[in-house]
């Protein structure tokens, strides 16, 4: 690949990187109203108008607690002051009514929450699932441009947030508003204007305090996060390159540079908690302060006689009452700040349009024709250096045609141009006389198969791998791939066959038999056009020869690009393309380009020199009657040494643990 512009993160953003801007907490409700009114769900929207239906029962019922305790004080005074016989038996029946009410309460909140969880989750699955897929959607670029452990905790945090917000809003938000309004109603008719008063001027201040402080916090919170994800980062990058530190002597240097990182989440964690006790001290006072307050004016009535003892305990479980959803509207304002936050990072990248759309009234690729043409294509990843420079070559339909070059020399990027990973600066590619860029891209991939230079498996079994190449495919077609790309015999040695676990990335395969995988993948796809991308480069000499047949007869009435490292692949091929600096500088058959003694030839006499010295270690290796130290393949002197494959799986679960960090 070709230098690109400096890479961005969402962990880290750069120094000239704009500020992020603040989330509109209206506009954030906008953009996540339909997933919480699905308008095909009609089972969903019943949901929420029977959650609303038990929240206002259940505000009625909680109003009428603090009732039924006052009358309950008050019977329990009267009959205490005036001992008649049975006028005890009010104050016990109005008890029973109070924790009744305390019962009934519950019930409505703890049902409503059942019910609405539904809808909630139901949202937080929609939208994950949209930006999953959209994620799918965007350019190579983005992802190339982006640190996997960084755009992971987006994700992973914009999910929470999905349902923070849904819950706090719907569960906690509106229902605490509709019981500070009935409240102060109960205040204005119970006692007179001064009590409800003294409750706003309280709620406001409180409300006041608690945004302020907020927002002070919300700055340190996000700096933590950012220094949270950068030493996940580090943490990732460390652990997947655990070779490379060991063969530097590098522990100590990753150390201090994890360390540096979290050090900094140290600083920022000690502020978030010294500002969340600083913002729960200052709610606290104003609290007491309110209470304090009405209290006092309640014990004026009583002296007064304008109010009852039980109007005193009334106006005390009244305001205690308000207390948990006031505190709760402070943590609901923390939360849906930070949520808004998270959540506005997972609707920036629903926001992003990927580089390469499908033009409007784009056809599928028809297929009657499949030659692939070049034709003057220029391209450049940064406008700085380009990577192509009017490249034109022609892959006639059933025949094979080979790229060989120096690393850098644009070979990889153009089976990216052909998949339509990228468009060309300028020039066009054609399949069968049809611009690529009016067709749709998944009748364009649908066609093409290709084995790439470095194979990434997913992390599931041999099987899962090879049936990923066809959909649909049956157990026999899979064997038959497996068997093509001679592969099938290492499978059913090892333990599990078939159903053997790869690891992380395939890391318990060595990369001979990942890039067979891959073979076998591309195999059982069977498209009409073929790829091969150096897919023999992690093979030794030996398994290179022994899976070549097996590649042209793969290839073979399939319209074949191959993108060769070792020359020894494409002499057969009946044109090979000599790539320089992003130029076509020769091309012709093997034996044509030979003769003419160029740049090709060069290659050819170089490649050979290192073959045969790797000829002949491996001849003295043998007649010493031992096993060759070095196997460049990775592959099992015995495939029945049980031993070699305890080795294997206890060096492949080493790798899969540093690798299994990049799934946090």
């Amino acid at each position: 690949m070709g230098s690109m512009s400096r890479p961005l993160s969402f962990d880290a953003p750069a120094k000239d990187a704009k500020p992020v801007k603040k989330p509109v907490f209206g506009a954030m409700m906008r953009k996540l109203w339909p997933y919480i009114w699905p308008a095909d769900r009609r089972d969903l929207q019943l949901r929420i108008y029977a959650s609303l239906v038990l929240l206002l029962a259940g505000k009625v019922t909680t109003i009428a607690v603090p009732y039924a305790f006052k009358w309950a004080t008050d019977a329990l005074t009267l009959s205490l002051s005036h001992p008649v016989p049975g006028l005890l038996a009010a104050p016990v029946a109005l008890t029973l009514l109070y924790g009744s009410l305390r019962i009934v309460m519950a019930l409505f909140t703890q049902l409503r929450d059942a019910i609405f969880a539904a809808v909630a989750m139901h949202a937080v699955r929609r939208l994950a699932r949209d930006v999953f897929e959209h994620l799918h959607m965007l350019s190579l670029r983005f992802h190339l441009e982006r640190k996997t452990g960084g755009l992971t905790r987006v994700l992973e945090r914009g999910r929470n947030s999905i349902e923070t917000i849904v819950r706090t809003t719907m569960l906690t938000a509106i229902p605490t508003s509709i019981e500070f309004a009935l409240i102060l109603i109960v205040l204005f008719v119970q006692f007179d204007w001064r009590f409800a008063a003294v409750v706003v001027a309280m709620i406001i201040a409180y409300m006041v305090f608690t945004t302020l402080a907020t927002n002070w916090r919300i700055t340190i919170r996000r700096k933590m996060n950012e220094s949270d994800s950068d030493a996940n980062t580090k943490a990732i990058d460390s652990l997947l390159n655990f070779e490379t530190v060991k063969y530097f002597n590098a522990e100590v240097r990753e150390m201090l540079r994890y360390d540096k990182s979290i050090a900094r989440y140290e600083r920022m964690s000690v502020e978030t908690y010294t500002s969340l006790a600083f913002l729960n001290g200052g709610q606290a006072i104003i609290f007491a302060l309110g209470l304090t307050c009405v209290m006092a004016m309640s014990a004026a009535g009583i002296k007064s006689g304008v109010n009852t003892v039980g109007d005193f305990v009334f106006v005390n479980a009244m305001m205690i009452q308000l207390y948990q959803p006031l505190s709760f509207m402070g943590l609901v304002y923390r939360e849906i700040k930070q949520s808004a936050i998270d959540l506005e990072m997972m609707f920036d990248i629903l926001n992003k349009n990927p580089e390469i759309e499908d033009r409007p009234g784009a056809a599928p690729l028809a297929l009657t024709d499949t030659a692939l043409r070049f034709e003057n294509v220029f391209f450049h990843y940064d406008p700085r250096r380009e990577i192509l420079r009017g490249v034109s070559f022609e892959v006639p339909a059933g025949k094979t045609v080979a790229l060989v070059g120096a690393s850098g020399a644009g070979k990889s990027t153009i089976s990216r141009l052909i998949f339509r990973f990228y468009e060309p600066s300028s020039g066009r590619i054609t399949i069968g006389g049809q611009d690529i860029a009016g067709v749709t891209q998944a009748s364009l991939r649908a066609a093409i198969g290709i084995v790439p230079q470095d194979t990434v498996l997913f992390n599931d079994s041999i099987a899962y791998n090879i049936f990923y190449g066809r959909d649909g495919a049956s157990e026999d077609e899979m064997k038959a791939a497996a068997r093509l790309a001679q592969i099938d015999h290492f499978i059913e040695s090892a333990p599990g066959g078939y159903e053997a676990q790869v690891g992380e990335r395939g890391l318990k395969l060595s990369g001979g038999e990942k890039q067979r995988v891959a073979i076998a993948r591309a195999i059982l796809k069977g498209p009409p056009i073929l790829i091969l991308d150096e897919a023999t480069s992690a093979l030794d000499s030996l398994t290179e020869r022994e899976i070549q047949t097996a590649l042209d007869r793969v290839a073979r009435g399939r319209t074949t690009l191959v993108i060769a490292h070792r020359l020894s692949t494409i002499v057969n091929a009946d044109e090979i393309l000599v790539l320089d600096k992003g130029r076509i500088i020769e091309r012709g058959s093997h034996a044509a380009l030979l003769a003419q003694g160029g740049a090709y030839a060069a290659m050819w006499s170089r490649q050979n020199e290192i073959m045969q010295a790797e000829e002949t270690l491996r001849r003295a290796a043998l007649e010493e009657g031992g096993r060759l130290s070095i196997r460049l393949s990775g592959e099992p002197p015995d495939r029945d040494d049980a031993t070699f494959w305890q080795d294997r799986e206890a060096q492949g679960d080493r790798r899969e643990e540093a690798a299994r960090a990049d799934d946090m």
